[in-house]
């Protein structure tokens, strides 16, 4: 199937990732090798990295799923959209998704049903039920299924949204912050104002998303891949030059003294307090 080769390729560079760690952490010690600061710095990173919020929407109304999809993506999330129950499945008992919003009636297996398996083989993934079946008693089964909520049809995305949210903070048990600070930088995540020494700067949704991800990261190095997989969720050739351009952009913005976005050579980005500046910097 599609999604299984796509997954395949998407999968490589961390499969890569993980065998230069597995040398990083026994081979190199054993024979005393000195690696190369690039891939120690890339090494860091896959050790440290934390991953971005990831939510599958399983909805077989092209337009309900090209809805959630881009409401979501522009909030902040990476996503990944399937319209068939059995192949849905798959995917939530495969990956540690932060949420999943599913439709009722699927083609293959209904939602109730992947639920159910869901919570038998063990996945705790938070799951909102969406369906136009709207009785109090259809909601009770959603709820005695598994399903973490219920929001039935028609509804307004901003509370989807709010009720997303809800779901990652119940599960995660830690109250999801809805400011960022660095140094000099503070970013609203709700009214998605951004200010640099005190000076309003208007962003783009993906230099704004940029922004976020770097300030996650606590000045740690983020690889080109990882900020494909954030920013556009694979939907690039990781060969493209799209992270760069989006990096001068930001920095044209943001640093434009060019001491806060720092370029790891061959490795990627990091945001660094100029005391902690890196020779090889750009």
């Amino acid at each position: 199937m599609t999604w299984v080769r796509d997954g395949c390729s998407q999968a490589l560079p961390w499969i890569w990732g993980g065998l230069l760690l597995f040398l990083f952490q026994y081979v190199a010690p054993i024979r005393n090798v000195a690696l190369p600061q690039g891939i120690l710095y890339f090494l860091e990173s896959l050790k440290q990295r934390q991953t971005s919020m990831r939510v599958l929407v399983l909805e077989d109304d092209p337009k309900i799923a090209s809805f959630l999809e881009k409401g979501l993506t522009q909030s902040g999330f990476a996503v990944d959209v399937c319209e068939d129950g059995e192949e849905g499945l798959i995917r939530v008992t495969s990956t540690d998704y932060d949420a999943a919003i599913m439709d009722r009636m699927l083609p293959g297996m209904d939602g109730l049903e992947i639920i159910r398996r869901m919570r038998h083989h063990g996945v705790q993934t938070p799951v909102l039920i969406l369906s136009a079946k709207a009785s109090v008693d259809d909601r009770i089964e959603g709820l005695q299924a598994g399903g973490d909520d219920y929001l039935t049809k028609p509804f307004s995305f901003s509370e989807l949204l709010a009720r997303v949210h809800a779901l990652i903070r119940r599960y995660s048990q830690a109250k999801e912050p809805t400011r960022l600070e660095w140094q000099d930088i503070q970013m609203d995540l709700l009214t998605r104002e951004v200010s640099v020494a005190a000076q309003k700067i208007d962003l783009q949704p993906k230099e704004f998303a940029l922004l976020e991800y770097l300030i996650r990261q606590k000045e740690r190095v983020v690889t080109k891949t990882m900020i494909l997989e954030h920013i556009w969720n694979y939907h690039f050739d990781p060969q493209t030059n799209v992270v760069d351009v989006l990096v001068s952009r930001l920095r044209n913005k943001v640093d434009v003294d060019r001491t806060r976005i720092h370029t790891i050579r061959g490795v990627g980005y990091a945001l660094r307090r100029p005391a902690k500046s890196i020779s090889n910097t750009s």
